[in-house]
C-alpha cells in the first residue's frame, strides 16, 4: 500500500525536474501515445529548480562522496564521473582512468545514437508486397516491437493482425483469397547472433537471434523467455494463421524469399516512433530492442545492417556529437559481451549531450531513464539506508552483469545544479552483489542531496 504515496511524491518532484530541463524533455512517466496528448499545459505543482545556489566544486562533491566510495563491496575496480550540465564543466572524477564494462549502460550509447541518425520521429514499417499473380511478400523493415496482437502497455505496438486484416482486403478487392507466402528479412545482414556473445545467451533466451522481422523479439510465447531458432520465419508462420482468420487460404509451404525493390505495398503497419522506441528500451533494459537499432544505425550511416556495421555508425555518430570514443571498445549495442569498454566519461557524454540545448532531437533519452524508486529498472531501488534523498530525484540507466553493476544518468543537487553522472564497478564479489548494487545507489543519491 505504501507505492502509491510514493509514486504520487515521485511524480510532483519529477514534474519539478523536467519541467526546468527545457522545452522537449517529458517525465517518463508522463509519456502518452499521441493520440491522447493535448496542447493544454497544466499549471507546474513545485516552483522550477534554478542554478541561483552555490555551484559544486571538486571538493565539495568528493566530500559526499568519500565514505560510499570506500565500501569493498565495490571492489578493486570502481569509479565515478560527475559533470555540471548547468554551467557546462566536469566536476568531479575518480578511478575514470581506465575504462569499464559497462553492461547495459551501454543502451545508452546505441539508443543516442539511433535518434542523432534517424530522428525521434521515425518509424519502421513492416509491409506486404506482391510477388506476382497469387504470390505475395512479408517484409520486415527491423521494428524491434512488432507482436502479433496488440499489448497493453507502452507505446502501441504495430501488429501482424492489423496488417493481416488490411492484406486480406487488398487481396479481396483484386479478387484473389488463395496466397503463397514468402518473407524477407534481408535488411539487416551478418550474423544474427554476435560472435562476442557467451554460447549460452541465445538458448537460454537472454537474447533473440537479430532479424529484420520478427514478432514479440523471437518470442515463442509473450512474455517468455523461449525464442524461435528462426524468428522471421516464425513471424512468417503466424501470419499465414492470421490471413487464414480473415478469410486468405494460404499454401502450408513459408518460405524465405527476395521481395522486389520499389514495389507499392499491399498493406503495411508502422512502428511506434523511434523516441517512444527508445524510452522503452532504456525503461526496460530491452537487449534485443538495441540490437536492432544497432543494425539500424549501420544502414542509417552507410555501413550495412550487420552487428559490425552497426558498431561503426555507433562510433561515427557519438564522434560527431562531440564525444569521444578513441578509449572505448565497442562491440554490440545492448551491453551484453564482457568485451565492451568504455570510458565513465563517454556513458555520462551520452546524456550530457542529450541535455545540451544543441540537440533537442535527443531529448528522448531523458525521457526513458527509469525513476529511482518509481518506475523501469529503478523502480524497486533505492529503499536502502542512505539512498532515500535520491528517491525521485535520480533518473539513470542500470547496468548488471554478474561482477558488472554500473549507473548512468542525471539528478538535480539541493543548490538547483543538474548534474551528469556515471557510476560503475566491474570487479564486484559476486557474494557482495546487492550491497553494490546499494551502493550505487547511495552514490547517487548523494550527488541529488549534494548542494556543494
Amino acid at each position: 500500500m505504501a507505492r502509491p504515496a510514493r509514486a504520487a511524491f515521485v511524480t510532483l518532484l519529477t514534474t519539478a525536474l523536467c519541467t526546468s530541463m527545457g522545452a522537449g524533455l517529458v517525465s517518463s512517466a508522463g509519456a502518452v501515445p499521441g493520440s491522447v496528448r493535448t496542447t493544454q499545459q497544466a499549471p507546474p505543482v513545485l516552483a522550477p529548480a534554478t542554478t541561483e545556489g552555490v555551484a559544486p566544486t571538486a571538493a565539495g562533491v568528493g566530500k559526499a562522496l568519500a565514505a560510499v566510495l570506500k565500501d569493498p563491496s565495490l571492489g578493486s575496480h570502481h569509479g565515478v564521473y560527475v559533470y555540471d550540465a548547468s554551467r557546462g564543466k566536469p566536476v568531479f572524477s575518480v578511478g575514470a582512468a581506465t575504462p569499464y564494462t559497462p553492461a547495459s549502460t551501454l543502451k545508452l550509447l546505441t539508443t543516442v545514437s539511433a535518434l542523432a541518425t534517424l530522428g525521434p520521429d521515425h518509424t519502421f514499417a513492416t509491409k506486404v508486397v506482391s510477388a506476382g499473380k497469387g504470390s505475395i511478400v512479408l517484409v520486415g523493415g527491423g521494428d524491434p516491437l512488432l507482436a502479433v496482437k496488440q499489448a497493453t502497455d507502452y507505446p502501441t505496438r504495430a501488429t501482424l493482425q492489423t496488417l493481416a486484416a488490411s492484406t486480406a482486403k487488398a487481396l479481396k478487392a483484386q479478387g484473389v483469397t488463395r496466397v503463397t507466402l514468402g518473407y524477407d528479412a534481408s535488411l539487416f545482414t551478418g550474423p544474427a547472433a554476435n560472435a562476442n556473445w557467451e554460447a549460452n545467451y541465445i538458448p537460454e533466451g537472454i537474447a533473440a537471434p537479430t532479424t529484420a522481422l520478427w514478432v514479440n523479439e523471437g518470442r515463442i510465447s509473450p512474455g517468455m523467455a523461449k525464442r524461435a531458432t528462426l524468428p522471421a520465419q516464425a513471424a512468417a508462420t503466424s501470419f499465414s494463421k492470421l490471413l487464414g482468420t480473415y478469410g486468405i487460404t494460404v499454401a502450408p509451404t513459408v518460405k524465405a524469399a527476395t521481395a522486389q525493390a520499389k514495389v507499392a505495398p499491399l498493406a503495411q503497419v508502422k512502428s511506434p516512433t523511434l523516441g517512444q522506441i527508445v524510452e522503452y528500451i532504456n525503461q526496460h533494459s530491452d537487449n534485443d530492442g538495441a540490437e536492432v537499432l544497432l543494425r539500424q544505425v549501420g544502414i542509417a550511416t552507410g555501413n550495412g545492417g550487420s552487428y559490425v556495421g552497426g558498431v561503426k555508425g555507433v562510433r561515427a555518430t557519438l564522434t560527431k556529437l562531440g564525444l569521444d570514443v578513441s578509449k572505448a571498445r565497442i562491440y554490440d549495442g545492448s551491453g551484453l559481451t564482457r568485451a565492451n569498454k568504455v570510458p565513465l566519461d563517454l556513458l555520462a557524454g551520452a546524456v550530457r549531450v542529450a541535455i545540451s540545448k544543441d540537440h533537442p532531437e535527443l531529448r528522448h533519452l531523458l525521457s526513458g531513464l527509469p525513476i529511482a524508486g518509481f518506475n523501469g529498472s529503478l523502480r524497486e531501488r533505492f529503499t536502502t539506508a542512505g539512498t532515500g534523498t535520491g528517491t525521485g530525484l535520480v533518473h539513470a540507466k542500470t547496468g548488471t552483469l554478474t561482477g558488472v553493476h554500473s549507473l548512468a544518468g542525471y539528478a538535480r543537487d539541493r543548490s538547483g545544479t543538474l548534474l551528469v553522472f556515471a557510476v560503475a564497478s566491474d570487479s564486484v564479489p559476486v557474494p557482495k552483489t546487492l550491497d553494490a548494487r546499494a551502493a550505487l545507489d547511495r552514490t547517487t543519491a548523494a550527488l541529488a542531496n549534494c548542494g556543494c
